[in-house]
């Protein structure tokens, strides 16, 4: 199994609240384990001027400085993180994980969406979520997770708190009719 690309989308009564009702870009997975980027948890009251500042980096007026920061994940809280749309290459190195999605972890991307030379579309995060070799799928076998393919569309444009159950809906799932309880036949 290889989720590289694909969104995780925690079931409810998972037992972590940091994973209560988050979507999960994962942006590798491999038999060393996976690493991926919450999508739908913004960082309270961090906007991406505030690090900009922080770094010494000067921004131009239209460049998109007042973008919300999110919680990408619990590990290495004070790394930031970005995905974005294929349009852009770092100049030191970005992941391309998918048609529709790259990730870039290096200053140099920063530098350039403060002066408007950067993606089209981007999400920055501070963390991220990362799983040892077979973890995730143990987690998904035990009702943690449910798998969906990623849109461009729910990732980069829906409001944070449509995300969890729009990407719900794409596997035809009602949010309201989930449980907590596994099943058990």
């Amino acid at each position: 199994m290889n989720l590289t690309g694909k969104l995780l989308i925690a079931m409810p009564g998972m037992g972590d609240e940091r994973f209560d009702h988050t979507v999960v870009f994962l942006c590798s997975h491999t038999e060393d384990g996976a690493m991926g980027l919450i999508i739908n948890k913004t960082a309270p009251e961090v906007q991406l001027s505030d690090l900009l500042r922080q770094l010494d980096i000067t921004a131009e007026p239209a460049s998109q400085g007042e973008l919300p920061v999110r919680f990408g994940g619990p590990v290495e809280t004070q790394r930031g993180f970005v995905l974005h749309t294929p349009d852009y290459e770092a100049s030191l190195n970005s992941l391309h994980v998918s048609p529709e999605f790259s990730m870039t972890a290096t200053l140099d991307i920063l530098e350039d969406i403060a002066v408007g030379q950067g993606p089209e579309k981007v999400l920055m995060m501070l963390g991220y979520a990362g799983w040892g070799p077979e973890q995730l799928e143990r987690e998904i076998a035990q009702n943690g997770w449910l798998t969906a393919e990623a849109d461009a569309g729910l990732v980069f444009d829906m409001d944070d708190g449509g995300k969890w159950g729009a990407a719900l809906q794409t596997l035809g799932v009602d949010p309201l009719g989930l449980s907590s309880e596994a099943g058990h036949a």
